[in-house]
């Protein structure tokens, strides 16, 4: 399992455990450690200049400003390992096929639909609702903008699953995000317009989300050589064979989103926990 799910969920999937979902986990006064990275007192402060930073903008179609980028020198500029393990203390992710989002969307008691802000920051688009909050109604944050109530929808379940199944059948990848781990914020629905897929998968950049508790694998004996998942696969983990007329799915580049399963029609495709699987077990 990742390295979440030994640190923050005893053995099991760390965003299956109510804990991570805790209020009073917003107030805790953060480690001299955190507070230096993040800049902040608690977990409270660091996702409500989160928000005001990254979600406020793409209400209301105006960039902030006052965000200023910090110009380092090269002897000041940390590690690629050190900038990994910053993003997995303020705001990393992990990719989920739909069964578990839905799990976690039964887990919660607050959802809110918001514009996406990697959507605003890559192609100026304000009107993407792909980002889904949990528990911002926490925050204090809805009190604040009483006329947005189109920008931030609060959902109840049956209508989040409703949307995200129909995100699964488009092709958009589920991921679940901290707000300073282990404290779960949201869940993002991605593609190459998304700032994190845009960073790790299309850019070669950092890794800055881990990979599914899953792997997908295609059943020959079901499999028709449609190549429908194909178009899916947003990884590029998928591969056809004309002489068998068959797909095979790399596990070393399968993340585990679910999405290939979803477009074959035959119900070839299956999905395995990575954990069991000896190539695996360790590509996180």
């Amino acid at each position: 399992m990742c390295e979440f799910c030994t640190e923050h969920g005893e053995g099991k999937k760390w965003y299956l455990q109510m804990k991570n979902y805790a209020e009073e986990l917003l107030h805790v006064e953060l480690s001299s450690h955190q507070k230096k990275i993040l800049k902040a007192e608690n977990r409270l402060e660091w996702n409500n200049r989160f928000f005001d930073n990254f979600v406020i903008p793409a209400i209301t179609g105006v960039l902030n400003q006052q965000e200023k980028q910090n110009v380092v020198s090269d002897v000041e500029k940390p590690s690629d390992n050190e900038i990994i393990q910053a993003r997995k203390i303020a705001h990393f992710g992990q990719v989920l096929p739909i069964e578990d989002v839905e799990k976690v969307i039964d887990m919660v008691n607050s959802i809110t639909r918001m514009p996406c802000g990697c959507r605003f920051k890559t192609i100026g688009k304000t009107d993407k609702r792909y980002c889904f909050g949990i528990g911002i109604d926490k925050w204090g944050i809805l009190g604040k903008f009483p006329d947005s109530a189109f920008s931030l929808e609060v959902l109840d379940k049956q209508e989040t699953k409703k949307i995200i199944r129909k995100y699964d059948e488009e092709g958009l990848i589920h991921s679940i995000w901290t707000g300073v781990t282990p404290y779960i914020v949201g869940i993002c629905n991605c593609d190459r317009d998304c700032l994190a897929y845009r960073g790790y998968i299309e850019n070669d950049g950092l890794p800055i989300f881990f990979r599914a508790e899953y792997i997908s694998e295609v059943d020959w004996e079901l499999c028709t050589g449609c190549k429908s998942c194909m178009s899916q696969c947003q990884f590029g983990a998928i591969f056809y064979s004309s002489t068998l007329s068959k797909v095979y799915i790399n596990p070393k580049k399968c993340f585990g989103c679910g999405l290939c399963r979803a477009a074959c029609q035959s119900k070839a495709i299956i999905m395995l926990s990575r954990q069991n699987n000896l190539e695996t077990a360790n590509i996180w």
